[in-house]
């Protein structure tokens, strides 16, 4: 990983496609996991990136998606999403040859456990992992591997051309008209002690499985040869459970987080 600091130098200034959550469901996720770290990982998470909050961090995966380096354009592509056919698990198919979420999730955990590692390898291990965090609870990003996550299936959302995809990462989550800090706040009153106990989780392939259960259900019906109009009657149905991912996310990042340093 020798080479993540010398690519980290060449962002472009190029704007960002809409990737994973968006910028408001990572940093949400990041918030909510902040408030939920015990002081030895707030510790630790610290002396790798100081005064950077996890609500920063989040974002910075998909950021560096517009870094011409080949590392970026290539290596770290797939490292956003998993595949998880119809009727198999993920444990069942595995990842491809070029790894993806779940094996990138490994890898910078074990780079956060090597005390061989540099701090600008760390740093850049930490802001993947609270992003592929986040990334595995949006259920199209454990996709079935024939519509590539939900961007081939075009609709119209409040008469806005878009696809399922970009409906789920950012729509869904900005009709709030909210800002990260608000929508943080506002989901942070719903988590319960008990809630908090049910999704305490730091094994992803329990996320997996639970994204790839709730896939099917976000597909609208669609009329041939015309594009799907979603509105009011969709956001009533899918942004509660969209609200749910995040809440769980920002849980089980502050699991996973301090299963680490456990």
């Amino acid at each position: 990983m020798k080479t993540l600091l010398a690519v980290a130098a060449f962002a472009l200034t190029v704007p960002t496609p809409v990737l994973a959550w968006g910028q408001t469901g990572h940093r949400v996720i990041g918030k909510l996991a902040e408030e939920r770290l015990d002081a030895k990982t707030r510790a630790e998470i610290e002396k790798i990136i100081g005064t950077e909050s996890l609500a920063e961090a989040a974002t910075f995966a998909d950021e560096e998606r517009s870094n011409p380096a080949p590392f970026w354009q290539t290596e770290a592509s797939p490292w956003h999403y998993v595949t998880v056919p119809a009727g198999k698990s993920y444990s069942e198919v595995g990842a491809p040859t070029e790894g993806d979420a779940y094996t990138a999730l490994q890898r910078f955990t074990a780079t956060l456990r090597d005390r061989g590692a540099s701090q600008e390898d760390k740093a850049i291990a930490l802001r993947f992992i609270v992003h592929i965090v986040g990334d595995l609870h949006q259920p199209l990003h454990a996709g079935d591997g024939t519509d590539r996550g939900g961007n081939d299936v075009k609709v119209d959302y409040f008469g806005q051309s878009t696809n399922l995809h970009s409906v789920w990462d950012s729509a869904l989550l900005d009709s709030e008209h909210l800002s990260f800090t608000e929508f943080a706040a506002r989901l942070d009153r719903r988590i319960t002690p008990d809630l908090t106990i049910e999704w305490w989780n730091a094994d992803p392939m329990v996320w997996i499985a639970e994204s790839a259960v709730i896939r099917p259900a976000i597909y609208p019906s669609a009329e041939a040869n015309k594009r799907t109009q979603l509105s009011y009657a969709y956001q009533y149905q899918h942004l509660p459970i969209a609200e749910e991912r995040l809440e769980q996310a920002g849980v089980r990042l502050a699991a996973y987080l301090g299963s680490i340093w456990k």
